[in-house]
């Protein structure tokens, strides 16, 4: 299981933080007052929650006239129940059916191009051909990064390190390939409209 998911399953043992995910789980926005009077929170306390929350992925906040609200992240749930289901997997089993931030399965043609490639969640070797590239790339723009979070080249290198130690090219095909843009000195994910398209063909496994 990569490091993001375990940083993600510690915030349920707060039963602090389960009140908030729970609150979320009615399937609403809620505004911070809104949760401070439903959880009967201080409001520093409940920042606090909320923000380790958001580091983890687990909520997303909307900026609004008035103030944010906040949203339970259901696909990131997904995703994380799925890394659990696969600690059933035998040693060396690797990735059998990768997912999208959507929860669903990729076309099997690329999900075994991702197997070629990625073992017990480390990526053995960046891809020569660039039809395999893109694949691999999507994988790590899917898995590696949130939507609409800036990060500092610092963090971009560490999260890509725990998958490859080339951090240098995976950074720069990532940006050249239009996965994430650079700006000021910060990465970001383009909208996945922006992405190249990776196919799904079988031709993509040869």
């Amino acid at each position: 299981m990569d490091l993001e998911s375990v940083q993600a399953l510690k915030q349920f043992s707060d039963p602090s933080r389960l009140r908030v995910l729970g609150q979320l789980a009615a399937g609403k926005r809620h505004s911070l007052e809104g949760l401070c009077t439903s959880l009967g929170m201080s409001t520093g306390a409940l920042v606090h929650h909320l923000e380790r929350l958001l580091d983890a992925g687990l909520v997303r906040r909307h900026a609004r006239p008035g103030g944010a609200v906040y949203e339970l992240r259901r696909e990131r749930l997904a995703a994380l129940g799925t890394a659990l289901a696969r600690l059933d997997q035998p040693a060396g089993a690797g990735i059998s059916e990768p997912l999208g931030p959507d929860g669903q399965s990729w076309p099997p043609a690329l999900a075994r191009v991702l197997r070629a490639f990625i073992v017990e969640g480390r990526l053995e070797t960046i891809p020569a051909q660039e039809k395999k590239r893109l694949v691999v790339l999507r994988y790590l723009a899917e898995t590696v990064f949130r939507p609409d979070t800036e990060y500092p080249e610092k963090e971009v290198n560490e999260r890509l390190a725990l998958l490859h130690p080339d951090v240098a090219s995976l950074r720069r095909y990532l940006v050249d390939h239009r996965f994430m843009q650079r700006e000021a000195g910060a990465y970001r994910l383009r909208p996945p409209t922006d992405w190249p398209d990776v196919g799904g063909g079988d031709d993509q496994a040869a």
